[in-house]
């Protein structure tokens, strides 16, 4: 049986997009489209500030490289259980 995407933790939604995105699976625009709509209020403080920072190196067009840093520090951080 499988999970609807509505009882799928926030934070486990985001390692998912992050992962896929850093894999190549999905666009920029897709991963960017996941971080608006995720609500980032179930998350620590200091987890929703990864995932803003990201979506920032995401809108504001930065190298590649820089962006993947951002990813694997939000992977860091979200993939902590709170």
């Amino acid at each position: 049986m499988s999970t609807s995407p509505e009882r799928i933790r926030v934070s486990d939604r985001l390692v998912i997009a992050i992962a896929r995105w850093l894999a190549s699976h999905i666009s920029d625009d897709e991963l960017r489209a996941e971080l608006e709509t995720a609500d980032l209020t179930g998350l620590t403080p200091e987890q929703a500030e990864v995932m803003l920072e990201l979506q920032n190196e995401l809108d504001v067009g930065t190298e590649r490289r820089l962006q993947e840093l951002a990813a694997r520090d939000a992977l860091a951080a979200v993939g902590r259980r709170t």
